[in-house]
């Protein structure tokens, strides 16, 4: 039978979901044509903020390549616009003049960004923030430019800003309203949030109104006036001010439209032969922006163009769930209160902490949450069912854990969460879903439960709670998992699996774990061995014996080896800081074994490069420094700027802290290298953004991050709280670091170890258990007693003085 003849108009995020749904449903029903004026395949339009960053590239955020197009025998042609639709000959022209007949078309034309109707809005320099090439206009302008201004307070303006400010700009946002994101935040929640981006750097215009922007002799934008005839300088200029549906090609085809094309509940347009989805529609009167409506939108249209004819489409109550610059935010329904409606608050400003739920008539009509979203999905799920709380409302604000015995005590939410509760909110995907998925299928990547459920593929707020589903899915709560990834070509068994026999048999060798877990080899290999003496000596600190044959090279020898086989030698110098007695030293060895190469490292070392192996005991010896431990699996460093006690912007100690932390932990062994950092002022001059932990001074106290990464691929650390004292960010940062010790595989970076469990879950330990927090920091403290340096105690840090010296014969 001949196919019929498929056309999209739109290659975004809502057009592109209705094929994939039509093609689950009747893969082979339709000859399927895309077109989409840009030049790229489908892409996630929500993660662009990522790419402007810097944190993210486009082939990041691509949803379906070109391959997809392809293998789906689907006609793509990008950077091809539709101009006119003849309805009567049931044709589509392109601006190429080409012609492409259809029997059913679907429009998905989006929205366009709003521009102010200001004088000079059409000088250089003036954009919107709606594509790729308004993302790559703005990251150009940031390495030429200096000043820019972001008008509107609303989410794509605040991550425009971000992205800019992170692209070293300094940047304004002008927000005519009195506070920030004012449809999704109350003014409490804004101004914590407000609070937050000055903090990073931001500056902010509220209560303004533009009047008109200036231009230079060049034609480039140069300033904002405002209507007070106030200004502020200005070299880019983005209009973050709204959208409206992109109606032109329907209108022009006489269609009906009012404040978009409108459609009935099956997606259909006046000509039924058309459908429309997404920004672009109108139905009941509503226009939705959201992503979570518009796929609800693709689902009922597919049904439809399969010929299954069972879809409506109703309308969607919609929610927000928004990460600002790392600041989690949920809202839904209606969160300003009134009369009739009662509200009960929970508000933490030192914590970053803010919670506000509105009730009426013994239900749940409202919710903002600001710095702990965890239970926005079930306030949603309570809101949206119009469920009767009276009976937990004494437990309502402290989450559906605190509901009854779940029967999950020390358990992360996901573990509590019942199956038909829904986690990924864009695409109506529930618990149920992704455990089945990850069960038949035996996923045990996120980017597996992303290909298969779609969960977490969109907007990514649920990212770390998809996690938190494998991880009790695949990792322990289902020991029957279908597939998982072995340690080693030497056991069956996973890194979890290992750990968790380790620690339940009270194995202390090595031996004991390869002849209790039936090892293949009873060697071992290059791969478990050195994973094995970690986990034991992690486990049982001062029972379990450390192998230091078990160690690789670097740690054996305790110097980094270097490709002509000479090693590399860091003294430790505390927080950075070091005295003239030391740099003499450092001269003197240098001199003396006539070491070729030193260098500063970007930790705030003294590199010594070079150095033979057989002289490594006497340059240890001469120099007198403690260890750096900068070849080890274990803490590097704690990167200072000078803080309070010089720099004139400085708003704490950030030098003494550093020291303060680099000395306790010192000699701690992790699964992966570790690096700190601590700076004295929101300027963030020791790059604490982007460390394992960064500890950042405000006015009121200290800034703690983690999972931060610098490496190929650099990751920004997450917020994860905010202490007012020294102590606090001891025991914080300690704790934080035992939980990583104790539950990451090794050879695994706190930038994926949080990634694998979330930081919902960390801070579900960290911040909402001080009882368990005391006892991870009291289990490291423990743990780093009598740890001793390899460099002045060789024997009691079993270290094989052997290695050094030449074989003779």
């Amino acid at each position: 039978m001949k196919k019929l003849r498929l056309v999209l108009v739109g290659n975004g995020m809502a057009g592109v979901r209705t094929i994939e749904e039509v093609l689950k449903l009747t893969p082979d029903l339709y000859e399927i044509t895309v077109f989409g004026s840009e030049p790229w395949p489908n892409y996630n339009r929500i993660l662009l903020s990522p790419v402007l960053a810097g944190e993210q590239s486009l082939q990041d955020i691509v949803l379906n390549d070109w391959d997809w197009y392809k293998s789906n025998g689907i006609t793509l042609r990008t950077g091809t616009t539709i101009t006119k639709i003849d309805r009567h000959r049931r044709e589509v022209i392109a601006d190429d003049g080409s012609v492409t007949p259809y029997d059913r078309l679907i429009l998905a034309t989006g929205s366009i960004p709003f521009m102010l109707p200001v004088p000079g809005r059409e000088l250089q320099g003036v954009i919107a923030y709606r594509d790729i090439a308004d993302t790559e206009a703005m990251i150009q302008a940031a390495q030429q430019y200096k000043h820019a201004v972001v008008i509107g307070g609303g989410l794509l303006g605040l991550e425009a800003a971000n992205g800019l400010r992170q692209r070293g700009m300094q940047v304004s946002v002008v927000h005519l309203p009195g506070w920030l994101m004012e449809r999704q935040l109350d003014p409490v929640a804004a101004g914590l949030l407000q609070q937050s981006l000055e903090q990073k750097g931001l500056h902010f215009l509220l209560g303004k109104n533009t009047a008109a922007l200036l231009g230079n002799e060049a034609g480039r934008v140069r300033a904002l006036r405002f209507t007070d005839d106030s200004e502020v300088a200005a070299d880019l200029v983005v209009m973050a001010v709204g959208i409206r549906p992109n109606t032109a090609l329907a209108e022009s085809a006489g269609l009906h439209c009012q404040r978009g094309i409108v459609v009935n509940d099956t997606m259909q347009t006046y000509d039924p032969r058309i459908y429309a989805v997404g920004e672009c529609v109108s139905h009941r009167g509503t226009a939705y922006g959201l992503v979570a409506p518009l796929f609800d939108m693709a689902k009922v249209c597919a049904n439809h163009l399969a010929e299954f004819g069972i879809g409506r489409y109703q309308g969607s109550v919609t929610s927000t769930k928004l990460k600002v610059t790392g600041i989690d935010l949920f809202s839904a329904g209606d969160f300003m209160g009134g009369e009739g409606r009662e509200e009960i608050v929970l508000s933490d400003p030192n914590g970053g902490i803010y919670k506000k739920l509105v009730l009426q008539n013994n239900k749940l009509v409202g919710a903002c949450l600001y710095g702990d979203t965890a239970d926005g999905a079930w306030y949603f799920r309570l809101l949206r069912e119009g469920k009767d709380i009276s009976s937990i409302r004494d437990q309502l604000m402290f989450g559906e854990s605190s509901i009854g015995d779940t029967g999950h005590e020390g358990h992360s939410l996901a573990a509590a969460m019942p199956d038909t509760a829904e986690v990924c909110g864009c695409n109506g995907v529930c618990k149920g879903s992704i455990v089945k998925a990850i069960r038949e299928k035996g996923l045990f990547t996120i980017e597996d439960v992303r290909k298969h459920t779609k969960a977490s593929a969109s907007c990514g707020s649920c990212t770390g709670l998809v996690e938190q589903i494998l991880v009790s899915t695949a990792g322990g709560d289902y020991s029957a998992a279908p597939r998982k990834k072995a340690m080693c070509g030497c056991t069956d068994l996973s890194h979890a699996e290992v750990r968790l026999a380790i620690r339940e048999q009270h194995l202390l060798s090595i031996p004991d774990v390869q002849k209790q877990l039936q090892w293949r080899s009873a060697d071992g290999c290059t791969s478990c061995r050195p994973a094995l003496n970690y986990y034991l000596i992690s486990t049982w600190p001062h029972e379990a014996k450390d192998d230091p044959q078990s160690r690789m090279i670097n740690e054996r020898s305790h110097a980094n080896i270097q490709k002509d086989g000479t090693y590399s030698v860091i003294p430790r110098m505390w927080g950075g800081e070091t005295s003239a007695a030391d740099l003499r030293r450092i001269a003197d060895v240098v001199d003396k074994y006539q070491i070729p190469t030193v260098k500063v490292t970007g930790g705030q070392r003294i590199d010594l490069l070079g150095v033979k192996k057989a002289d490594l005991p006497a340059v240890w010896e001469d120099l007198g420094m403690p260890c750096g431990l900068a070849y080890a699996k274990g803490l590097r460093t704690v990167k200072t700027c000078v803080g309070s006690e010089w720099c004139r912007f400085g708003t704490q100690d950030s030098t003494s802290m550093g020291k303060q932390l680099e000395r306790a932990l010192a000699r701690m062994y992790a699964p992966h290298k570790v690096k700190l950092a601590v700076s004295g002022c929101p300027r963030n001059c020791a790059e604490a953004g982007i460390k394992d932990v960064g500890v950042i001074g405000v006015d009121s106290g200290w800034e703690i991050y983690v999972a931060g990464n610098g490496g190929i691929k650099t990751e920004v650390a997450q917020f994860l709280v905010k202490v007012k004292t020294a102590e606090e960010v001891m025991e914080y940062t300690g704790a934080f670091l035992q939980l990583y010790r104790l539950e990451a595989w090794y050879l695994e970076r706190t930038v994926h170890f949080v990634s694998r469990v979330g930081l919902d879950y960390v801070k579900s330990v960290i911040l909402q258990d001080a009882e368990k927090r005391r006892a991870l920091y009291e289990e490291l403290l423990f743990a780093l007693s009598g740890e001793a340096d390899p460099w002045h105690q060789p024997q009691a840090a079993h270290v094989d003085t052997r290695q050094f010296s030449a074989l003779t014969v």
